[in-house]
């Protein structure tokens, strides 16, 4: 029996994997954690079904290569793919320069895989071309968290302490089909007397546990947030000594909401101002307030802005920083957080130093043992390197690890064909996902339960995945595959591990000795005590953790330097701007990029069901869970002017193309706005590529849409 946690969302619930014959069974592991009250352990269907890949006969067990005339695909041995791959990349160097490769990484990555991979890119491939997937997850709460916090830290407080609150206000979020354990902790805040509220355009799951529900227009989070603080300063419920001692900006942000009173909310967002009110009532009268943003509030050309308008809501109510109180934003992905902190996203080095700091180079470098020099400067994030795909001035290969772009980018028909365009296209994983079948190499590698590493959690807890099984034959883990390219690509780095200095092969905990030696490990412990040099001193510092410890306590939250037990609960003494002060951020309104004309007269929005994950790629090759494919979920409105019928196909159509699928008529949406999930082709499709212009973050949440029968 093995104790491990499960491959799919940012909540990581603990399970047991144990062997049955040729099977693999799934218990739950209650996670006993010092910081934070012991869970009795859950896990959602996803969970419970996870080892249902195990065998499956989609399962990719050896190198695949494509023949681009004729489009054959033939199995090769692991060293001819490499020595293929290796020999592409290299000549691509030679005729175009460092930035003619590309990476694009997962946030289902562990955080060994996500460092590897960074120091792959910038060291043995010598490119600036690299980013993943995790910024189209929270990329826009990361921003503001930055600019209003000086940290990125998804909970800046252990997720039981929602039990604790007064008042939990959560925009954009879906926690009840998303995480739905975690839904659990609404229940109990109610039980205890507090009260829930949910933004969201569509009357969900979560919205069904809600004291007071508000049903915005897609893309209007914003003003909410300006008209809630508009109507506490009114109120005199702003907490002033608060703001004096541990905050800056806050005038500029008084004036600026003060025209934003509830009547003019509610032409904007469609929210009764007796609803806002009613709100705002809420929350002057509750002690403690916490505000949780989530993508359906993030995924917008004004995410940060969003994000940054409800952080100055928290704020100025004095929150952050206070027991059972503050703000924070619910990760995705399974190491959405720990994925951009060590290195795949294009502006960021390890212990999330930002790349074009001299001193952070200077101390990547150190522990890399290569000159500072030598590491590139920041590259394009993720949509725009997509973009460039195949350009006169873009990358003319993409290695792709741990994400199905064709399904989760947005405009994905254009997406696709720019990987078309491409030179090289090497996709690395379990099964041939829709990115796979484009590409001209993929290699099978390993899936969570046949290997170990570490995942850092929604709440900054860094906890370890355990293998349980060895992988089918013919499969190798992403850790061999870079060491295999890198040491093809003849790259070498300078750390190692100096056996001969006394320290045994099990007790990880020494510093690793920059060398001349080879760098290029497969092993995930030494990784992460690497990885730890390379955090040191940085605010996402993990010095002083390590597998012993995450074992022992089940799991440790950074930053924690040597010497440190860990932070469960930030910002009680200080914020991380130099001052120690929190930013208030002045922000503004501009709606949506995307308006409904006369021709597209709906807002669609995307988002997620219970049953699937992502791209589906994993879970709709599961049998035990529920497939009943894409659908557009519409109001009877909507449905009688186009004279649909609930299970009749519709065509939906946005600027950039067209999808059919059945219609699900609910009275449990807005009637000027349609959903469609993302889990199956034909959802990104539609949406639209805009960008913020801080985060990068494309504006999957809303466009303007037309449907038909």
């Amino acid at each position: 029996m093995t104790d491990t946690h499960c491959p799919y969302c940012s909540l990581q619930c603990g399970m047991t994997l144990s062997r049955k014959g040729p099977r693999l069974e799934v218990g739950v592991r209650a996670q006993r954690n010092q910081h934070s009250p012991e869970d009795e352990g859950a896990l959602c269907r996803k969970g419970w079904t996870a080892a249902g890949l195990r065998g499956s006969r989609e399962r990719l067990t050896t190198p695949m290569v494509r023949d681009r005339a004729t489009g054959e695909w033939s199995a090769v041995e692991w060293d001819e793919a490499l020595d293929l791959v290796a020999s592409r990349l290299a000549d691509l160097r030679v005729d175009h320069g460092a930035d003619a490769n590309a990476v694009f990484g997962g946030g289902g990555l562990t955080n060994e895989k996500a460092y590897q991979l960074g120091k792959f890119a910038r060291v043995a491939l010598g490119t600036s071309q690299i980013d993943y997937n995790g910024r189209w997850c929270m990329s826009s709460a990361a921003s503001a968290g930055n600019q209003a916090f000086g940290v990125d830290r998804g909970l800046p407080f252990p997720l039981a302490d929602i039990e604790q609150t007064d008042v939990c206000v959560l925009v954009g979020s879906n926690l009840a089909e998303t995480m739905p354990p975690a839904a659990r902790h609404l229940d109990r805040l109610r039980e205890n007397g507090g009260k829930v509220v949910v933004i969201d355009p569509r009357l969900t799951p979560t919205g069904e546990r809600a004291d007071l529900f508000l049903q915005p227009v897609p893309g209007t989070d914003l003003p909410l947030a300006l008209g809630v603080l508009h109507l506490l300063d009114a109120a005199g419920a702003v907490d002033e000594d608060y703001i004096a001692e541990r905050t800056t900006g806050f005038q500029d942000v008084r004036r600026s909401v003060a025209a934003w009173w509830p009547e003019m909310v509610e032409r904007v967002s469609g929210v009764e101002a007796a609803q806002l009110r009613e709100l705002a009532s809420l929350l002057v009268n509750a002690e403690k307030v916490m505000v949780l943003t989530a993508r359906g509030a993030e995924q917008h050309a004004q995410g940060t802005a969003t994000v940054l308008a409800w952080l100055n809501v928290a704020l100025a109510l004095g929150m952050p920083g206070r027991p059972y109180a503050g703000y924070g934003c619910l990760t995705g992905q399974g190491n959405g957080q720990g994925g951009r902190e060590h290195g795949q996203k294009a502006d960021q080095l390890p212990g999330y130093r930002m790349i074009d700091d001299p001193a952070a180079r200077a101390h990547v470098a150190e522990v890399w043992g290569i000159d500072p020099a030598s590491i590139p400067g920041k590259g394009r994030s993720a949509y725009e390197l997509l973009d460039a795909l195949g350009t006169e001035d873009g990358p003319k290969s993409l290695l792709v690890f741990g994400s199905n772009i064709v399904v989760s980018a947005p405009n994905a028909t254009h997406v696709a064909d720019r990987l078309a365009a491409l030179d090289l296209l090497v996709v690395a994983d379990m099964v041939m996902s829709e990115t796979a079948a484009l590409a001209d190499v993929v290699l099978p590698v390993t899936q969570w339960a046949e290997e170990t590493g570490t995942m850092t959690n929604l709440e900054g807890r860094v906890i370890l995945r355990q293998a349980a099984v060895t992988p089918p034959d013919g499969v190798r883990s992403d850790l061999d595959v870079i060491a295999g390219l890198a040491t093809r690509l003849e790259a070498r780095a300078g750390i190692r591990r100096d056996e001969s200095a006394g320290y045994s092969s099990v007790d990880r905990q020494e510093r690793p000795v920059v060398s001349g030696g080879p760098l290029w490990s497969t092993d995930p412990e030494e990784i992460f005590t690497e990885l730890r040099a390379a955090t040191k001193g940085g605010k996402a510092d993990y010095s002083g953790i390590t597998y012993a410890r995450i074992r022992e306590e089940d799991g440790v939250f950074w930053p924690c330097p040597e010497g440190s037990e860990g932070t469960p609960r930030l910002f009680a003494d200080t914020f991380f701007h130099a001052d120690g002060r929190a930013r208030f951020v002045d922000v503004t309104h501009s709606g949506p990029a995307e308006e409904p004309s006369a021709a597209y007269p709906l807002h669609l929005t995307t988002g997620r069901v219970l049953a699937q994950y992502q791209s589906g790629a994993q879970t709709r090759r599961i049998k035990d869970l529920p497939d009943g494919g894409i659908f557009v979920e519409l109001h009877p409105l909507v449905a009688d002017r186009v004279g649909a019928h609930d299970g009749d196909p519709v065509v939906v159509r946005t600027p950039r193309g067209d999808l059919k699928a059945p219609a699900r008529v609910v009275t449990t949406i807005r009637p000027d706005t349609i959903f469609v999930p993302f889990h199956w082709v034909g959802a990104n499709r539609l949406t639209n590529d805009a960008l913020d212009p801080s985060s990068r973050m494309p504006e999957f949440k809303v466009c303007a849409a037309a449907v038909s029968a």
